[in-house]
């Protein structure tokens, strides 16, 4: 089995095919929950034929059978661990010069070599993380609903980032 590095687009072809699997999960999480018990099996066509997949390519799965099911494309890119600053911009949606102030400010960790600065994609992801709470903290304070529960507000906030995300990528 060849080892695939380059950059893949996956256009939703036959989504009735994903309807069985969406269908699945779907399911699957009604019945346990959120957080459901973590087990999932790659299964082959001969019996015994399986591998225990960890939870973190399981979220990766559901996640490409629900944009594909949406009618979206899904593209994985393999990264590598430490990132140039182009590669770290282009990663956070901003332009060279922003993440170069960004860097230089502290907001994220570098490393020089020679004269060039790398970025932990691990620090990358975290400053990511830590802007889309702080987005959604600024979010939750312009509207602030008491009849609504805490993850009522998540989840509608979150639908409002996804929206913005969508219209950008257009």
């Amino acid at each position: 089995m060849s080892q695939i590095l380059a950059e893949e687009t996956y256009l939703p072809e036959d989504r009735s095919q994903l309807a069985a699997v969406h269908d699945f999960l779907a399911a699957h999480g009604q019945k346990h929950g959120s957080v459901p018990v973590a087990r999932y099996l790659l299964v082959g066509a001969d019996q015994g034929d399986q591998v225990e997949l960890p939870e973190e390519l399981h979220r990766v799965l559901v996640q490409v059978v629900e944009s594909l099911q949406a009618g979206l494309a899904v593209t994985v890119a393999p990264q590598t661990m430490r990132l140039t600053t182009q590669q770290a911009a282009d990663l956070l949606g901003i332009s060279r010069p922003t993440l170069v102030s960004l860097v230089e400010s502290g907001a994220i960790p570098f490393e020089r070599q020679s004269s060039h600065r790398k970025l932990l994609l691990s620090d990358v992801l975290q400053y990511r993380e830590k802007r889309k709470a702080a987005q959604y903290e600024a979010l939750g304070a312009i509207y602030d609903d008491e009849d609504e529960s805490p993850e009522e507000k998540l989840h509608r906030l979150s639908e409002a980032r996804r929206v913005v995300a969508a219209r950008r990528a257009k």
